[in-house]
């Protein structure tokens, strides 16, 4: 098998000039701080090398561990691992920028990140409550500081040189445009939601004329059902080339162009996710014709990812 159709091996380059990206990516959000350190290595065991982590997952110190373990036992450099965490959104402020950088860096115990992304286009106040509310439960939202101002502090992370390339997520293509057109230093990368539900096509165009990867999350649905891994177009896909409906779903997403993200936590499941390659032309088409519209996540409206509970700080 040839690298076009093997994609465990597959990168994609960097438009600041700062590396490539794995397009296969392991994503940390997992809500048990100790079950977070086992599900890492699973990954790194399974062939990942890519991984998105958090300031707001609040379990960074664990991933760093883990990857921290398969870099002491060998057959692993540091430059082998692409790995990405986000500023918060109660850190837009830009002399809170460098700080929470600094604080996720050290926390995942590595002398570089390659990339840092803001969480969400969305300011909230700064405090150390990751989701300041009102009386009446209203997020209390940061009028004070423009995602412009939070970018020029981005930008200065990039010249630190601790920072190898920054980028953006849950934003769409309106609110992306300015940022772009205003960039000393543009964007490198955008996370967005994207599956055959929501495939994001206009936004997906624009990064590629721009040479942004974009790099989705939720590619099979996040577990909602009924959903991507059970539309009836995937299931007689999956059958019909001996592979699982996650493997289809990833191999679309990588087929269309862009990275992905996939978490899972066992290690079975993580060997699968990985194990993905081309599917057949006409495979790829019938995919690309399913009509179902559904966003899973509003995190691009409200700046509240509505995978994660909300967590009352210590």
């Amino acid at each position: 098998m040839n690298e076009s159709s093997d994609f465990r091996t597959k990168k994609m380059p960097l438009n600041d000039g700062a590396g490539h990206m794995p397009v296969l990516g392991f994503g940390t959000l997992i809500l048990d701080a100790a079950a977070t350190i086992r599900v890492t290595k699973n990954a790194l065991e399974a062939g990942f090398r890519h991984f998105d982590c958090s300031e707001r997952y609040r379990n960074e110190r664990e991933v760093g561990e883990a990857l921290q373990a398969g870099l002491a036992a060998g057959g692993i450099a540091r430059e082998d691992l692409f790995v990405t965490t986000t500023l918060w959104n109660t850190n837009h402020r830009p002399e809170r920028v460098a700080p929470a950088f600094e604080a996720s860096r050290s926390r995942l115990r590595l002398n570089y990140l390659d990339l840092y992304l803001i969480h969400t286009p969305f300011a909230f106040q700064p405090g150390e409550d990751q989701d300041p509310r009102d009386q009446d439960g209203n997020i209390l939202y940061d009028h004070e500081v423009t995602l412009l101002d939070t970018w020029r502090a981005m930008e200065r992370l990039v010249d630190s040189g601790r920072c190898r390339a920054i980028g953006l997520s849950d934003i769409g293509l309106d609110d992306l445009l300015p940022i772009y057109e205003a960039a000393r230093i543009k964007p490198a990368v955008l996370q967005a939601e994207a599956h055959p539900y929501l495939p994001e096509t206009e936004l997906l165009e624009f990064c590629r004329e721009k040479g942004i990867v974009f790099l989705a999350f939720a590619p099979l649905g996040h577990g909602v059902r009924p959903g991507p891994l059970e539309d009836p177009v995937i299931s007689a896909i999956a059958a019909r080339v001996g592979k699982t409906p996650a493997q289809v779903l990833l191999a679309w997403a990588v087929q269309r162009g862009t990275a992905l993200l996939t978490t899972t936590k066992t290690a079975e499941r993580a060997r699968e996710n990985f194990n993905i390659s081309a599917l057949p032309a006409d495979a790829f088409d019938e995919i690309n014709r399913i009509q179902i519209r559904q966003r899973l996540n509003d995190v691009v409206n409200t700046g509240i990812p509505g995978f994660i509970p909300r967590v009352k700080p210590a």
